[in-house]
């Protein structure tokens, strides 16, 4: 091996060109008031700029810049824009492990555990609802407009793209694309790309519009630091014979690992499901933090390990710069001259996406969280449209402190969603085979989600009746 070769430093060019961007966004937003007042995250900022570069040098050169010689050189198994796929489909499943591996002592009131049980029902309604959307959207394009390179699964896409984001639009777009569809993965990326600006935008005229009525105040105030913020009490020392920086970051990527081998096993026994089976990435490998979390707690209980090996500030700060990077190399990866064909429909599906979600959350959060509804609806539609981080950006911009319980519902909400998400994920991989199945799951995804509402607004629509009072009670 010679060190000064192209393939010894590809990689972490791309890497480096990816972190680079994210700086320049950040100056970008710091010089640009307009920038700053837009509330677009720095990595989706970062991920436009490279995009807008990459067409660039497409048309000028006739490849895309992540596969120019000095970062996609011969030697490469994969080119670079298959790279930043990659980048994008770990940094999903890393993220979520982080965020899964923090401990909470925090005990819930009945009143508070039944309203995070709520958002998590509201995110699989989400879900659901754009599943609806898109698919409509899609038959109607395919049946009624004739659209060629497409498959009626795609409409699901609206869901992943907008309700979780670059990582799994990827990987079922790149799923649909085997089953026929044209530029599938690049169909999933480029619908994350409009759920952010739709968050940011649509996120930033809701602020606006609601400061000008006088129904919400900018939260301006500045959260100080202490050290409780940084580290819990008897945890580990920050420098010993192992960082403890390392220390997450082994406990992170060793259940990512152990996942992979669980995905290897299942596959093994279900071969027809291993792409299905490795798009659950993300799900596999936050399952398993419950288990490795109650291992730690007994070693604990034990006196095995007598200090604190788990940090949460340090998880949080691995999850975030997971998704900075999930986020940041999943819009470079759009190929936008592949998506010629398609661009009205993706305009089309953003647009009925960003005002059905609109509406739903808006309703959802004036009818179950009255006393802090304007927290709720910026938490929740970041969220279904962008990421969780998008949602709590937004959610700062009026609850900078964290007064409300918004910020709590947004974090909590993620088990409840997964459990009663669990039959959309299965649902996804089964409309890719003919329309005929593609109908079936339409048609489960309504009753699905006509069941769920029900289930959520469960107190508005069985209200206790209270007794009259009887006429000797009535005051004269």
């Amino acid at each position: 091996m010679i060190f000064s070769e192209f393939e010894v430093w590809s990689f972490l060019l791309i890497l480096g060109t990816l972190l680079f961007s994210m700086l320049i966004a950040s100056v970008l937003k710091r010089t640009f008031k307009f920038l700053e007042k837009s509330l677009i995250p720095v990595s989706v900022l970062g991920g436009i700029i490279l995009l807008v570069i990459s067409t660039i040098v497409y048309f000028a050169t006739g490849d895309y810049l992540f596969n120019l010689p000095i970062y996609s050189p011969n030697e490469f198994t994969y080119n670079g824009m298959e790279v930043l796929e990659l980048i994008t489909y770990h940094s999903l499943g890393i993220g979520f492990i982080a965020m899964g591996m923090r401990f909470s002592d925090r005990k819930f009131t009945k009143q508070r555990s039944v309203e995070i049980f709520d958002s998590g029902v509201t995110t699989v309604n989400g879900y659901l609802l754009q599943v609806f959307i898109g698919m409509v959207i899609v038959m109607v394009a395919m049946y009624v407009f004739n659209v060629d390179g497409l498959i009626e699964a795609a409409g699901i896409l609206l869901a992943f793209g907008f309700g979780q984001g670059t990582g799994q639009a990827l990987n079922f777009g790149a799923i649909y694309e085997q089953a026929g569809l044209e530029g599938g993965a690049n169909f999933g990326l480029t619908i994350a790309a409009l759920g952010f600006l739709v968050a940011c935008i649509g996120g930033v005229i809701y602020i606006n519009v609601m400061h000008r009525k006088g129904k919400i105040v900018i939260d301006n105030t500045e959260q100080a630091m202490g050290l409780a913020d940084y580290e819990d009490t008897n945890e580990m020392a920050v420098v010993s014979s192992m960082d403890k920086f390392t220390v997450q970051f082994a406990l992170v990527l060793v259940v990512y690992v152990i996942s992979y081998f669980i995905m290897m096993g299942l596959s093994a026994l279900l071969p027809s499901f291993e792409l299905t089976l490795f798009g659950f990435n993300f799900f596999i490998g936050t399952l398993l933090t419950l288990p490795t979390k109650a291992i730690i707690s007994k070693l604990y209980q034990k006196k095995i390990i007598k200090r604190k090996i788990v940090n949460n500030f340090m998880m949080n700060r691995i999850g975030g710069f997971a998704f900075d990077l999930m986020i940041v190399s999943g819009i470079a990866a759009i190929q936008l001259p592949l998506l010629a064909e398609h661009w009205a429909l993706l305009l089309i599906m953003g647009a009925f996406g960003a005002v059905a979600t609109f509406l739903y959350i808006y309703f959802v959060s004036k009818t179950l969280h009255r006393s802090y509804m304007h927290e709720q609806f910026l938490a929740m539609f970041g969220m279904l449209t962008g990421t969780a981080s998008t949602g709590m950006i937004l959610l700062r911009e009026i609850d900078g402190s964290y007064k409300t319980p918004a910020s709590e519902n947004l974090v909590y909400q993620t088990l409840p969603a997964m459990i009663f998400g669990f039959p959309l994920m299965l649902l996804a991989p089964v409309a890719d085979d003919g329309t005929s199945q593609a109908l079936l799951v339409f048609g489960i995804v309504v009753v699905l989600l006509v069941a769920f509402n029900i289930i959520l607004f469960r107190s508005k629509i069985f209200k206790k009746k209270t007794a009259k009072p009887s006429s000797s009670e009535q005051q004269p």
